[in-house]
């Protein structure tokens, strides 16, 4: 009898995969707070959502190098990978979260929420835009605290540990928008496990990179604590979804992506998925006051866990439903973006009747 293999209900079909042109221009979103220290409804994955109707994707020039200052095109920000060979990766045979249409991989690319590189005071605009100066490769990563093994490691060389696959995945930004999109990366397990966490790591945190000099959001947003920091609890860094992504689209990472690797946690808001990660960190406990970037800067707002949740409303909009970007449509928003059967025995049902 055939051996018959039932794929995990998390994977989506290479037809719900994105094309390339629907991830455009955004409105002003945000405005600050009394001391002007915080942005009200930042979050790290992108504004309301303002659907451009009949653009036309732009013919793009041959990609000649990533360090061009300014960029031309939303993908000349693509740099070559230390690892060619590897992409694009194979994908897992999928079954679908089902949800609509694929996102356009042009639209993806121009509709980022990367405040490092917010260059016109607090306007999200073209984010790719401002990405000219920052140096992908080489890129290491430091790993301290509660491990075995610690140190600084070359990031590509984890990729050719590891292997890449291809994971559809779709993202649900807290400004309740959406994309579904294929990641090029390994599981973030094979990552935290290679480190051979002490049993009294309880959390790991990432910390992304602080470089003012090629950051203009940096230089000109000082009411943010950066460098933007995120963190997971062991057991939830150790689910089968927790993806660490090098790639999208079959090729690696455009910088305002997260260059040159990011997280992809699907059942979680997207500001979850800290980006260009230089530092992680094994915790017996999370610093007093320094637990995750909008937690702390926000906890009304935002809470540690940040799970995907249509029944706790952000203070300023309902969660309830969702606009898949590119569209004007209005979907239901479902609890843990639909993942629910891979990551709901993580959690207190208590922590669904709240901001956490």
């Amino acid at each position: 009898m055939a051996h018959v293999i039932t794929p995990p209900g998390w994977r989506v079909p290479e037809r719900d995969v994105a094309p390339a042109s629907l991830y455009h221009d955004r409105r002003e979103f945000v405005k600050r707070l009394g001391l002007g220290a915080l942005a009200l409804g930042l979050s790290g994955c992108g504004d309301s959502v303002e659907s451009p109707t009949n653009v036309p994707s732009p013919v793009l020039p041959e990609r000649t190098g990533c360090d061009a200052d300014p960029p031309s095109t939303p993908l000349q920000t693509i740099c070559s990978s230390p690892n060619p060979t590897l992409y694009p990766a194979a994908p897992n045979p999928i079954a679908p979260v089902p949800y609509g249409p694929p996102t356009d991989r042009l639209e993806a690319a121009t509709y980022n929420n990367f405040y490092e590189f917010i260059g016109n005071q607090n306007r999200v605009h073209s984010v790719w835009g401002f990405t000219g100066p920052m140096d992908v490769w080489p890129w290491t990563v430091e790993v301290a605290g509660e491990a075995e093994v610690t140190g600084r490691f070359d990031i590509a060389d984890f990729e050719r540990e590891f292997g890449l696959e291809e994971r559809v995945y779709r993202l649900r930004c807290v400004e309740a928008w959406s994309i579904v999109v294929p990641w090029t990366g390994y599981p973030l397990a094979r990552l935290v496990e290679r480190f051979r966490p002490l049993s009294s790591a309880r959390y790991v945190r990432f910390i992304s990179f602080d470089r003012p000099s090629q950051a203009v959001g940096q230089r000109t947003q000082p009411w943010y604590p950066w460098p933007y920091y995120e963190a997971l609890r062991m057991d939830e860094a150790l689910n089968e979804l927790a993806f660490v992504a090098t790639g999208i689209y079959g090729e690696p990472l455009p910088k305002q992506h997260g260059a040159p690797w990011r997280l992809a946690l699907p059942w979680k808001y997207g500001f979850k998925s800290a980006k260009s990660v230089v530092r992680i960190e094994f915790l017996r406990e999370l610093p007093s006051g320094s637990s995750t970037f909008w937690a702390d800067l926000w906890p009304e707002a935002y809470g540690f866990y940040s799970n995907v949740n249509p029944l706790v409303d952000h203070p300023q909009w309902s969660q309830a439903r969702e606009t898949p970007l590119g569209t004007t449509d209005s979907i239901p928003t479902r609890i843990f973006n639909g993942y629910g059967p891979w990551v709901e025995r993580l959690y207190d049902p208590e922590l669904l009747t709240r901001v956490s």
